[in-house]
């Protein structure tokens, strides 16, 4: 190519084409066909007509249901509050009931009624819904907590490129500190989003605002170590780790038994659904599986530490000749060379397009 200015041109639409495609793949793969995949349900009732019903609706979902049987209503309940089931069936000849959580998963909630107003239909009466776990007023389907996840994600995957790209001539321990205080102010952010705000979270918004900050707080120390090594592919692989397979994984909109098995998975250990489950737990179930996401939360930033000492520990030696380069002993007012200014100036240039992209997406 006897351009450079199209080569380098089209160097730099590699990057956007690429997330084209990975979001493409990403959001369409997870969101798309939502289709149940052993969603678990529970059938309320010991008698012998309980059991063989429970074996009917599992016989005739296949693989989509988990079906059990439970005792007593009680029992059904104590199981969505603690997320074992998604939804579980009172049956009854005059007024069969379904039990959800929609505070859990509004599309959980709703999946598990397309299962069984048809069952209740067929002996012709109507079927009553309890919610036993509904989100607050202020975010009737529950999505909020999402959307707030988004928020929290972009304020730090993109505050990456100021502290990994401009920040680059700075010491390794004071772009440490300035990830540590971006962390506290993008939680700050989400917190007055979940609380004053939105009203996302009526009570323990001190509890909101921690797993804010380590779900920040990982991103950020992430980035700012893995740019150390991938330059200006660092905005790629944080929309892939952060945007791609986390939005998706993360619970947010469908639970992992309403998606394929790939997200599903992902689901488990993931910081996205580690963050929106905790925040779930904290809201809505009384803690309940709250310290799993808590400690999923701190092993990412955890190993956001450890990659930011690993990058700590490779540049030092590039630091030392940089500054042996630029002794004391050198005249203040001695003129800098031509190929050093060339250099200087091309560095600032890709800083300046490394920012815009990464601000940009």
């Amino acid at each position: 190519m006897r351009s450079p200015a199209l080569r380098h041109a089209l160097t730099h639409l590699i990057t956007p084409l690429l997330m084209c495609v990975g979001m493409g793949l990403a959001y369409m793969g997870a969101f798309v066909t939502p289709e149940p995949h052993h969603l678990p349900v529970a059938v309320v009732g010991t008698a012998p007509q309980a059991k063989v019903f429970a074996q009917t609706v599992k016989d005739t979902a296949g693989d989509k249901l988990d079906v059990r049987t439970v005792a007593t209503r009680d029992e059904a309940v104590d199981l969505l509050k603690s997320r074992d089931v998604t939804g579980a069936y009172v049956p009854s000849a005059k007024a069969p009931e379904l039990l959800v959580a929609s505070a859990a998963s509004d599309m959980g909630a709703t999946a598990v009624e397309k299962v069984f107003t048809p069952v209740a239909a067929r002996e012709g009466v109507p079927l009553k819904v309890t919610d036993v776990a509904a989100p607050v007023a202020d975010d009737p389907t529950g999505q909020g907590l999402f959307f707030l996840l988004i928020a929290l994600s972009i304020g730090s995957y993109a505050s990456v490129a100021a502290l990994g790209a401009a920040g680059a001539g700075l010491a390794m321990r004071v772009r440490a500190l300035l990830a540590l205080g971006v962390s506290a102010v993008v939680s700050g952010i989400g917190a007055l989003l979940a609380g004053p705000v939105f009203h996302l979270a009526h009570h323990d918004l001190a509890g909101v605002w921690g797993m804010a900050w380590l779900y920040s707080a990982g991103i950020l120390f992430i980035g700012v170590g893995l740019h150390t090594f991938l330059k200006r592919w660092t905005t790629l692989t944080m929309m892939v780790l952060f945007v791609m397979l986390n939005f998706t994984s993360s619970g947010g909109l469908f639970r992992p038994e309403l998606q394929n098995g790939f997200f599903g998975t992902l689901h488990a250990f993931w910081n996205g659904a580690g963050f929106v489950e905790g925040i779930r737990s904290l809201l809505y179930f009384g803690d309940d599986g709250l310290a799993h996401n808590v400690w999923t939360l701190v092993i990412w930033l955890v190993m956001g530490l450890l990659i930011t000492a690993v990058a700590a520990l490779y540049e030092r030696p590039r630091h030392a000749r940089h500054a042996a380069g630029h002794g004391e002993s050198a005249p203040e007012t001695a003129s800098v060379p031509a190929p050093a200014r060339s250099a200087e100036k091309q560095a600032e240039e890709e800083i300046e397009e490394e920012v815009e992209e990464t601000v940009g997406v």
